[in-house]
């Protein structure tokens, strides 16, 4: 607790909008094959599903860490894996929801997620546009909000296919965002000079702390950076509407010679 609240005052400071966590009930959520893996973690070695469920927080977790967080005017939901996580996030009063990549094909968990009729964030790492398509229909496009996604960690460049941002756009016709796993800045800004409507970032107190996913997370000053660069993109990517700024006229007075 002490650690996300620690990664919420991160997240203020740097300027985002929201902090997003990830909610499971592991008896559904944890591959068959997998639970009984015996996995080295902080608190010594237990099989993966003993873990799973470790690293969950319960309701009154929850509450207090939403409470925080709306504090420091951010809003915080989760990216929930199974029908039940739902219904804990519905009753905690997230304004939204997350599907992550890797449930993008469990239409059970999607049905569950529309039904809410909250808006619905959906990643398509790890996905043919077949399965997006059927994602999208099971979801509705009235409160959809999609995002590119490669779920390589951390992503390599070659991977990135940022093109892929103008490709959803045009196909399911609803904003498109990026969540991004690789290391370091360019490519999230890069996403967002392409029209990336949001941008999603895992990030750490310290990337030499104990996880699986520290090396495609931010640090809090990489994090800091990268909003700033955002907004600056924000007001630099304008309107496309073709004109003569205020700071044009004293050189186009001073410059031009022929007058149209």
């Amino acid at each position: 607790m002490d650690i996300a609240k620690q990664l919420i005052d991160v997240s203020a400071a740097a300027g985002a909008n929201a902090v997003k966590f990830q909610k499971r009930t592991p008896d559904i959520s944890t591959p068959m094959d997998m639970r009984d893996k015996i996995r080295s973690t902080p608190w010594g070695e237990m099989t993966y599903l003993d873990y799973r469920y470790r690293v969950e927080f319960g309701a009154e977790q929850y509450k207090e860490l939403m409470s925080y967080a709306a504090a420091q005017g951010l809003h915080c939901f989760a990216s929930p894996w199974d029908v039940p996580s739902v219904e804990f996030m519905e009753a905690q009063g997230a304004l939204t929801h997350k599907v992550a990549s890797a449930s993008v094909t469990d239409l059970d968990l999607l049905r569950a997620l529309a039904e809410t009729g909250k808006p619905i964030i959906l990643s398509t790492g790890m996905s043919t546009l077949e399965q997006i398509d059927t994602a999208v229909e099971t979801l509705g496009t009235d409160r959809l909000v999609l995002m590119h996604a490669t779920s390589t960690y951390p992503l390599p460049a070659e991977e990135a296919n940022l093109r892929t941002i103008e490709t959803l756009r045009e196909r399911y016709q609803v904003p498109v965002g990026y969540s991004g796993h690789e290391r370091g800045l360019q490519i999230s800004l890069a996403a967002v000079a392409l029209g990336a409507v949001t941008v999603e970032r895992h990030i750490t107190l310290d990337r030499t702390m104990w996880g699986s996913d520290q090396a495609s997370s931010l640090e809090p000053k990489g994090f800091e950076a990268l909003i700033r660069d955002i907004r600056i993109l924000e007001e630099a990517l304008g309107d496309g509407v073709k004109r003569v700024f205020p700071g044009e006229l004293a050189p186009l007075s001073r410059l031009r010679r022929v007058d149209a």
